[in-house]
Formats: structure tokens, sequence, C-alpha cells
């Protein structure tokens, strides 16, 4: 069967970037450092103050921190898409691949398709990085791994938006700017540090809907790290958060992949 051509212009572009990570190797260290000092202050120094019900001690909070991380990492990961896309623009690359005989489509979905690499290295190191702080996968192998991958899958959605983001401003340092300020909110007013029912009733209600919310239930419930005695979840999305992180992510790849290949024709003509 022949491969369309399109995905070959892809693969041609995922391979300069995953090129220029090996090539570059102070951006994955740093990207990795940050989730490595985010599991380091939470579990060290914020982990005695939060209480997890159903567990005993810093060690409880540990396994129950980690899945946060996961979703967390990713998903910061995902604004290398964004901030590499606008320096490509910056730079003149863009303007580069317009001049050769290849799809445009293929721009972008090189780029959405390289940072799974990131994302995967990024994983390998931050379980590691679990291991020795004492979390553990309590579950099969088989379920960990469609934590993991449900992880990655959710990541990629998130890059779409961040590839739209990144043709929609003019520098890189705007990407990051605009990027944290809806991140930041995503990724804290969720189950990723602490339980929900800590949180104030507003939020609480934002939280349980919130889709950073229902991935780190799915890798937690995954992984095996839903200690017994764990009050069942009354929101729908937390009750399945499998399934309502798949719809998320279908629903985000429907609009933003139309979206972000519009906005790219239309940065790239000016």
């Amino acid at each position: 069967m022949k491969i369309p051509y399109f995905l070959v212009d892809a693969h041609v572009v995922a391979r300069r970037n995953i090129i220029k990570i090996k090539r570059v190797p102070d951006l994955l260290v740093f990207t990795t450092l940050s989730p490595i000092m985010f599991v380091l202050l939470f579990a060290y120094v914020f982990g005695g103050a939060i209480s997890v019900e159903g567990t005993a001690g810093g060690e409880g909070y540990r396994e129950f921190l980690i899945a946060g991380i996961f979703a967390q990492t990713v998903i910061f990961g995902a604004t290398i898409t964004g901030a590499g896309l606008a320096e490509d623009v910056k730079k003149g690359v863009i303007d580069r691949f317009r001049s050769l005989p290849m799809a445009p489509s293929a721009v972008l979905t090189g780029r959405t398709l390289s940072d799974v690499v990131n994302n995967i290295i990024v994983l390998v190191v931050m379980s590691l990085t679990g291991l020795l702080v004492g979390w553990r996968i309590r579950g099969s192998l088989l379920d960990a791994l469609g934590g993991f991958l449900l992880l990655i899958v959710f990541a990629y959605a998130i890059s779409w938006i961040m590839a739209w983001v990144g043709m929609l401003v003019p520098s890189p340092e705007v990407v990051n700017n605009a990027s944290f300020i809806i991140i930041f909110p995503l990724t804290f007013v969720a189950n990723t540090f602490v339980p929900l029912e800590t949180l104030p009733t507003p939020l609480q209600r934002f939280a349980e809907w919130n889709p950073v919310s229902s991935v780190t239930q799915a890798a937690r419930e995954l992984f095996g790290n839903i200690p017994a005695g764990t009050p069942e979840p009354t929101a729908w999305p937390l009750q399945h958060p499998v399934v309502y992180t798949l719809v998320w992510t279908v629903v985000t790849l429907a609009v933003f992949i139309p979206v972000a290949n519009a906005q790219y024709r239309v940065s790239t003509s000016r």
C-alpha cells in the first residue's frame, strides 16, 4: 500500500525535530528537571501537610502525587510545540518549508508527532524519579501501559492547541506567557496535587469537569494508585475517567487540527 505523501513529508519534519532534540540536549534536560523539582518539592516540602484519605504518611501522598505530576508534565511539554513553531516562523524556517515541494499539513503534523517522542522520554525519566521517591505500580502491566498511553494521547491533543497558539502569536516568548496563563489554572484547579474534597465548592465543580482531573484520575486507577477506603467520586467524568478523557481528546483533535492548519495557511501567506 502506498503511503500518502503528506505522511512521508510529516515523517521528514518529525525526524528533523527529533534530531534537534539530540543536538540541543539542554532543552530536554531542562524539560525533565522542572517536573523532577515539582516531585521533590511536593513530596518532601508540602507532602507532610497534605493528607489523602486511605493513606498514611508522606509515602501515601507521594503515590497519590505521581499521576498528577505525569499529567502536568505532558501538558507543559506540549508548550514546546507552540514555542518551536513560533521560533520556526521567526527564523524563516517555515518560509523555507513553503519553498519545498511538500504538503503544508506535514509541517504541523511532523511537529506534533516529534513532541510525542519528547513526552515518552520525559515520562520514562519521571517514572524512574517516581520509583525513587516511593511510587509503585500496583495494577497489572497492561493497565499501566494503558495509563501511559492515555497520558501521551491526551498530550498529543494539547499539542494541537499549542500548535494553533504558536501560529497565532508573533514570538516564542509570547507562547510561553500565553500558554502558562491557561495551563496553570487547569493543572492546579484539579486533583493533580490535592484531593478535590479540599477545594472550595465552586472550584471543586470546575475541577470535576476539568479534563486534567479525568486524565489524572484515569492514570491513578490504571496504575493501581487508588488506596482502599478512598471515597467514590460523585461527578460523571471522574466515575468514567478513561471514557471522558478519550472523548475530550477526540473532540479537541477534531476542532484544533483544522483550526491550526487554517491558521498556518493564514500566517504563512502574510
